[in-house]
């Protein structure tokens, strides 16, 4: 049996309680499966009508026994979702009753489908490209609006839309070049060498330009990732507590309280930013405190932003200092925490140490500077990356690579071109380009790839 034709089914909703469950099938036994397990109310099971809700029960088709009560519609292809036959069963939710129809569903012929399944379908049978099927899950997983309009922009095409517009420029471009390869004594304007590196040169800034985006896009779909560091009894579990406004963390006078990592989003104008609470940074003959400490410094490592919080009402440690050193070369901003206490710490020295990094004063208990601290962050991430809502977004690490594969292809057709090398090498590097961006859209992409994107999918999507 070819493996892609196989009739497929899943529950599509998150098992558990709940109002409904859908158990989605797909392909070309959908109809046959359904009007064997699903008895309608008044009419028969073969004079169901696409797209249209019917009552009635499904029932085992061994027992005759009723399983549950539900509403039934069918889709024809290729109007579907995959452009197969498609059936939804809306059942009540609960995870007995919806597996109960999947068993018998089964039974009847269907296989399991594997984890994104449907949408891999729909890309193999040419409903979306594959930065389409990628989108599908980042509009799932999506964080904070923000990167729902971006994941949906993407489902939409905007990016593949973008990435077809340069490839049939490229396309043109390849076509003047194997022109002049093949009329080479021919005086045929917008064939000359110079003119062909000036749309060679156009497209690869235009990538370059999309490029940019790509720490934008990486940020809205992924978060910002953000330590809050400091030495032990700064406030860094106060804080913590304070930007997502409940009490997440322990929180005591003791030195040390936090001792393993805790990591929470919190959506500050669209910018989903994961913030790590971690254990105080110290030298400490506790095994236990040993090992936060060195899981807050693997955590620095991959830190994008970097909180670095000190006590206002002590004078500057040993401790604080030594941190200093750590963050030397990150992205931070500084947190003075505790500002209702009567003020001991140095912050002249503080400033002249960090002189240019913004310094924002909070009292974290008491939820002061709390508000100016969330736009602190958004100020410095927007700086350091850009606007977030201006042309495309490249989201993803395979696309980001793709496009540098493409803009280094242009760059060596740009050279060959100004040490006059045969055209045939330049053409060579724009095929290459055409080549890397077809990865992104999946025109040019092996199976291996495919089958690693559709493994991060949820069954039943």
């Amino acid at each position: 049996m070819d493996y892609e034709k196989d009739t497929i089914a899943a529950i599509s909703t998150p098992l558990g309680e709940g109002g409904i469950g859908i158990i989605r099938i797909s392909g070309d036994d959908a109809f046959r499966i359904a009007d064997k397990i699903f008895v309608p109310r008044k009419i028969k099971p073969g004079e169901m009508k696409p797209r249209t809700l019917y009552l009635g029960d499904i029932i085992d088709p061994e027992t005759k026994d009723t399983i549950d009560e539900v509403l039934v519609v069918k889709y024809k292809a290729p109007h579907t979702y995959t452009r197969e036959d498609m059936v939804e069963i809306n059942s009540h939710g609960g995870f007995t009753v919806q597996s109960r129809i999947l068993e018998v569903v089964l039974s009847c012929g269907a296989r399991m489908a594997q984890p994104g399944e449907f949408t891999k379908r729909a890309f193999l049978n040419g409903r979306i490209d594959l930065s389409q099927a990628e989108a599908v899950i980042d509009v799932i997983r999506a964080k904070t609006e923000r990167a729902l309009k971006v994941a949906m922009d993407q489902l939409r095409g905007g990016l593949s839309n973008r990435i077809g517009e340069l490839r049939q420029d490229l396309i043109k471009v390849l076509a003047h070049i194997e022109a002049s390869i093949d009329f080479p004594e021919d005086d045929i304007p917008g064939l000359d060498s110079a003119t062909i590196a000036m749309e060679v040169k156009d497209l690869r800034e235009k990538l370059e330009e999309i490029l940019r985006k790509s720490k934008a896009g990486k940020i809205v779909r992924e978060g910002l990732s953000t330590v809050i560091l400091g030495r032990p009894n700064v406030g860094k579990s106060s804080l913590l507590n304070s930007l997502l406004r409940e009490k997440r963390a322990i929180v005591t006078d003791i030195p040390g309280t936090t001792r393993d990592i805790i990591e929470e989003y919190i959506n500050i104008k669209g910018i989903p930013v994961k913030i790590i609470d971690t254990a105080g940074i110290r030298e400490t003959l506790d095994e236990v405190e040993k090992i936060g400490v060195k899981k807050a410094l693997e955590y620095l490592e991959k830190a994008e932003l970097v909180l670095l919080m000190f006590d206002a009402s002590e004078e500057l440690k040993k401790e604080d200092l030594d941190i200093v050193e750590l963050v030397k070369d990150k992205f931070v901003i500084l947190v003075v925490n505790k500002v209702d206490l009567p003020e001991k710490i140095d912050m002249e020295k503080l400033e002249k140490t960090f002189p240019e990094r913004k310094i924002i004063r909070i009292s974290a208990l008491k939820e002061e500077g709390i508000e100016e601290l969330k736009e602190a962050i958004f100020q410095a991430v927007t700086k350091e990356i850009g606007s977030l809502d201006e042309g495309v977004m490249v989201t993803r690490a395979r696309h980001s690579q793709a496009i540098q594969k493409a803009v280094d292809a242009l760059k060596r057709a740009e050279g060959a071109l100004k040490e006059s090398i045969p055209m045939e090498v330049v053409a060579m590097e724009v095929r290459e380009a055409l080549e890397f961006l077809g990865e992104i859209t999946g025109d040019n992409v092996g199976e291996d790839v495919i089958k690693a994107i559709f493994e991060n999918f949820c069954i039943g999507k």
